[in-house]
């Protein structure tokens, strides 16, 4: 079935769409709250995205707050246009002030339609 996604790569997903608008996270954090190897994983599941999902992929940013410069060169205008359609405004500097946007989630906000992963999410770090 096209689009379909299992494993570490469908967590990372689901957890990318829980991101509210206005708000962002970090590729360490997904990573952190789905028990991914880390970052960089949470990047290539990005940049492997089936094209027929849906996920707010433009509001996954780096650690220091930047927008990570894509492997194609492309898409970075594309995000900053997105996360400031969201109200999400960087500073002078082009960084977004993760103490303000950084999206901080509850064990409620993975638990509304995954019945089945409850057990996962409840021993996932960072969710509480």
């Amino acid at each position: 079935m096209p689009g379909e996604v299992d494993g570490v790569y469908a967590r990372i997903y689901r957890c990318i769409n829980r991101i509210p608008e206005g708000r962002v996270a970090t590729y360490g954090q997904i990573a952190k709250l789905i028990d991914a190897s880390g970052p960089r994983q949470v990047g290539y599941a990005l940049s492997s995205t089936p094209p027929d999902k849906d996920i707010p992929w433009h509001r996954v940013i780096n650690a220091k707050g930047e927008i990570s410069q894509r492997s194609d060169g492309l898409g970075d205008s594309e995000q900053q246009i997105r996360l400031l359609g969201e109200g999400v405004i960087p500073n002078k500097n082009g960084r977004i002030n993760l103490s303000m946007y950084r999206w901080q989630p509850s064990l409620e906000d993975f638990l509304d339609n995954d019945a089945d992963d409850e057990e996962f999410w409840r021993d996932q770090p960072g969710i509480g």
